[in-house]
């Protein structure tokens, strides 16, 4: 089977990988069926970097084969929550050893700088998975009261072979997101990274299969959505599909689920978050926290708080000072010291993001910064703030997934709580106000399923994360989770009764 063998010898780090670029199905590496790769670009510099297996709609067949095996023999209820628990602190153990090369390897695949992937992508996903290890021995139902005559009570069970889908802007972090509470409570799991950021992914394969996990539980197909994607969702034997992604690709996914077997879905979508920064803010730490809303992960989060309302007595000032903030931002290699922002991760998603800008301007907003790329290769972009916005603009509506925030005035709450509230979308939102009465009564009244106060894109794996709204159905982490991993099971015990 082929490998991808890199060298970094770069000022943050300096280390080497070697990981396996075939499918992973039932512990053991292949090639997708008809033998056809994918091309890994690397965003820095649009250069191939390596090539990998392309699954097909067969390879998926293979490995849900291999996935309801492992369900019925050596996972599910076969394997008490205590054994689940061990494993999945090995599997913690041995991303902490690796902690660096994990870093590494998303800041070269996906374009995120090192140290952002070493302060926040690998040791969430750390935490993550052991949150979810500490619940996989205390699930539980219970006795319900009836009559004495009959003991009932319920069981909370596996579902069984899970599909999950997963994006490319945290590529391990949406991983362990998935893996973790499927596998805690005892699925098997056939999962799709994307095609333009698997590397991750495969390496986490070589680290599943050291922990000691039976053959079949964890099983990696990398392909195209339009191919794996399709099969996954629409496949008769895999009983729970889990997606993130667009809200366009999350209705095509509902829509394959409920035409095949019925099967429940988890979907995280789109976001187009507000921030409301009131006139008695911190304006420093609202300024740090805007700043970090909108270009963290080169703007790439679904949670990026990305309409910014300003009340009109502080507006000019934070106007001139975001500026400064935005202007500041470095934006170059990822593996060069004080970098803060790296590339875009596709020319797809640049081209995206330049016509949202180009949009913007013809539309009559004002560029207060950025607004351009930034050197000749790659696919870098200025961080971009725009203002005179309208609601109708297409840069005010829609979800631009970069470095793109827009500046709105505001009157008073009940204006900023109508405007905020306008959109399709209700993934996140944020509130900055030392009155902490008024941040709660605007944040309780804000459509949105996580709702930041005085912070921003700031997650745990305790608490759970989701939409309202067309951002999604269902919650990713915290014990919510839990509920999309398992089935409940009601049993009537006779007693006493007689016919």
């Amino acid at each position: 089977m082929a490998k991808f063998t890199y060298k970094w010898d770069t000022a943050v780090y300096k280390g080497e990988a070697s990981i396996n670029t075939g499918i992973f199905i039932d512990n053991e590496w292949s090639a997708g069926s008809d033998n056809t790769t994918i091309d890994i670009i690397n965003p820095s510099n649009g250069k191939v970097l390596t090539a990998i297996a392309e699954a097909t709609p067969s390879d998926v067949d293979r490995a849900v084969q291999a996935a309801q095996k492992a369900f019925d023999t050596a996972w599910g209820l076969n394997v008490p929550g205590a054994g689940r628990r061990d494993l999945l602190n090995k599997l913690a153990d041995l991303m902490q050893r690796d902690f660096n090369e994990l870093c590494a390897l998303e800041a070269l695949d996906n374009g995120k700088t090192y140290w952002w992937a070493g302060a926040a992508d690998v040791p969430f996903a750390i935490q993550t998975l052991r949150y979810y290890a500490g619940w996989a021995d205390k699930l539980q139902g219970k006795v319900i009261e009836t009559n004495e005559a009959k003991l009932g009570y319920t069981r909370h069970e596996p579902i069984g072979v899970v599909g999950q889908i997963i994006p490319w802007n945290f590529p391990l972090l949406m991983l362990i997101w998935k893996w973790a509470p499927a596998l805690a409570t005892g699925n098997t799991v056939v999962i799709k990274p994307s095609e333009l950021t698997p590397l991750t992914a495969l390496k986490m394969c070589h680290l599943v299969k050291e922990a000691g996990f039976p053959p079949g539980v964890v099983n990696v197909v990398t392909g195209y959505g339009n191919t794996v994607g399709n099969a996954i969702s629409s496949h008769m034997e895999i009983r729970k599909v889990a997606f993130t992604g667009s809200t366009l690709v999350g209705r095509k996914i509902m829509e394959n689920a409920a035409k095949s077997n019925l099967k429940p879905v988890t979907l995280e979508l789109g976001g187009k978050s507000p921030l409301i920064i009131f006139e008695d803010a911190d304006l420093e730490q609202a300024l740090k926290w805007t700043a970090h809303g909108i270009f963290w992960n080169a703007g790439q989060t679904c949670s990026a708080t990305t309409r910014i309302f300003v009340q009109e007595s502080i507006h000019d000032k934070f106007l001139d000072l975001l500026a400064k903030a935005a202007s500041s931002v470095k934006v170059g290699d990822p593996f060069a010291e004080g970098t803060g922002q790296g590339p875009q991760v596709s020319q797809t998603q640049y081209d995206r993001i330049m016509g949202f800008i180009e949009s913007g301007k013809s539309e009559g907003a004002k560029v207060l910064v950025g607004g351009d790329r930034q050197g000749t290769e790659g696919y870098f972009i200025l961080p971009t703030i725009f203002t005179n916005v309208t609601p109708n603009m297409q840069i005010v509506k829609e979800e631009i997934f970069g470095p793109v925030g827009v500046i709105i005035p505001f009157k008073d709450e009940e204006d900023v709580i109508k405007q905020a509230n306008d959109s399709i979308y209700g993934l996140a939102a944020g509130v900055f106000s030392k009155n902490i009465n008024r941040a709660l009564n605007t944040a309780h009244k804000l459509k949105a399923g996580t709702t930041w106060v005085n912070c921003a894109n700031v997650l745990d794996a305790q608490l759970p994360f989701g939409g309202f709204k067309q951002s999604g159905i269902g919650r990713e982490l915290g014990e919510y989770a839990l509920e999309n991993y398992t089935v409940v099971k009601a049993v009537h015990v006779n007693l006493g009764m007689q016919m």
